[in-house]
Order: C-alpha cells, then structure tokens, then sequence
C-alpha cells in the first residue's frame, strides 16, 4: 500500500466534488493525491470510442482536474493515472494501493460516469480498504458546510471492529472535532402468558448491558485519542433511521462492512446499505472482519 488518497474521476459533477473533498483528505494526511480515469472498452455507452480518443478525452479531464487543484491548493502533491480496465477492477486495486478511495455519489440509487448501476456497490463490497462516498455540492466552494460537525460513527457493539472505530477517531482528531458514537439496541421478542411484566427490567437490563459493551470497545480509542471529545449515544431505536437523522449535521458519517467471502451477491449490511441511499454527509465504508 502506497501512501495516497486515489479519487476516481470522470468529469462529472459528482466526481469533481469527490475530487476536492479527497483533496481536502489529502492535505490532511500529508500525502498525494492521485486521480484514477477508468475506461473499458466493454461498456455499452463507449463500445463505438476507440482506445485512442478515449484516452485522449480521459487525459484531458485528469489535466484540466490537476490544473484546477494546484492553483486552489499549491501545496498538494497530484498524480494522474488513465487506466484501460473493467471499472470495478481498476477502482479496487486502486482502492488496495491506496489509504483511501474517494468516489462520487447521488446515492446508490442513480450514479453516474463509470460508477453507474452496480459498479460502486460492487467495488464497496470487494475492496478491503475504506471507501468514502461523496454526494455534490458546489466544487468551488472554499469548504465543505459541515466544517463545524463532528464524526458519527454508527457501531454495532456485538462485533464493535476496531478499524471502524480507528477510522472515525483518526478522522475527528485530524479535523479537530468530536465524535457521536451511536448504538441502537431492541428488546428481544417476548413469548407466553404474563411475559408483559418483565418487559421493564429486560429493558433495563438490556440497556445497562450494551452501555457497558459499548464503553468497553470505546476504551482503547479514548486513551489514545484523549482530544478528542467523545459522545456515547447508545440507546433503544432503529439504527439507520437514526443515523440519517443525525447525518444531517455530520462531518462525516463512518460505518462498517463485515466482510464476508460469499460467491455471489454485494454483501455490505442493510444498515450501511441504507445510509448510502440516504445521507447526505460524506459517508466512509470501513471494511472489517
């Protein structure tokens, strides 16, 4: 793994939005950026474009891009890279060489350029490196209007993953921002006659328990990011309905994807497949086992 924040780029508004948040990223870390073109030969809508032309055009928007980011962010290191490849495949080895991969989004739902139908969800559900998802808003605006909101990051304390957690409190500590870390719990369903009276102290029970999971998996990351302010938001509710609500405000919205080795299928948890559709903050997709 190289040290680079890699954005996949085509000329899209989606992209170029992508594209300077990513640079944002970058600065941040301290390391380049690189912009990924993909074009494949195999897709329907440039089947009848030479390789030669579709080069060209590719060359063209990752320089007119580059121009565009050393004159907003003279000191940000730029690569470019034109690759020849199915688009899933080139964004997931991107994604394997890279600390991060930044893509363009309108949602899962209606996506557009080479991410377009199954293609984000496919490299979301294959790559094991985080994936953060950007939905538009104006590409020349001096900074993003969530400056001011913290990390939430949505944990389930049953398999709580550290990368999550590594993730969304390195992000917070580098913006200089808290983060809510938040847990939805529900009773289990009750059976028999008479089992109404002990729903009370189940919920008790329940709640006190997955408070107490929860500061356990929150622990090693409090001591070792002690600036960082930390709100725990732990309590019975719907997960993903909560998290899109909280999102409104967010910097950025963190999740996991426990990754599974299935044959078929896009495996990434309804949960996180819910706050892709919906959130409108910066969403990252942390892989875990």
């Amino acid at each position: 793994m190289s040290r680079t924040v890699t954005v996949g780029l085509d000329g899209s508004q989606e992209s170029l939005t992508a594209t300077q948040w990513a640079a944002r990223e970058a600065l941040r870390r301290a390391v380049p950026l690189r912009l990924l073109r993909a074009w494949s030969s195999e897709d329907p809508r440039t089947r009848l474009v030479d390789p030669a032309t579709a080069r060209g055009w590719g060359e063209r928007t990752l320089a007119t891009a580059e121009r565009r980011l050393r004159r907003r962010h003279p000191g940000l290191d730029v690569e470019t890279r034109w690759v020849a490849d199915d688009p899933v495949e080139a964004l997931c080895a991107a994604a394997e060489e890279a600390e991060l991969l930044v893509l363009g989004s309108r949602g899962l739902g209606g996506l557009a350029g080479f991410l377009a139908g199954s293609v984000s969800l496919a490299v979301l559900a294959r790559t094991r490196r985080p994936v953060v998802l950007v939905r538009p808003h104006d590409p020349l605006a001096p900074e993003e209007d969530r400056a001011g909101g913290d990390v939430v990051i949505g944990l389930d304390v049953s398999a709580p993953g550290d990368e999550v957690l590594a993730f969304g409190f390195a992000a917070a500590d580098r913006y200089g921002c808290g983060v809510r870390v938040v847990h939805r719990w529900a009773v289990p369903a009750l059976y028999g006659p008479g089992m109404g009276g002990v729903l009370p102290m189940l919920m008790t029970e329940v709640a006190d328990d997955t408070r107490r999971a929860l500061d356990e998996a929150l622990a090693p990351w409090t001591e070792k990011f002690p600036d960082v302010p930390v709100l725990r938001d732990c309590r019975r509710g719907r997960p993903a309905q909560d998290l899109l609500e909280l999102s409104r405000d967010a910097r950025l919205v963190v999740v996991g994807r426990r990754v599974r080795r299935a044959r078929i299928g896009t495996h990434i948890g309804a949960v996180t497949h819910a706050v892709l559709h919906h959130c409108l903050a910066p969403v990252a997709v942390v892989p875990h086992d």
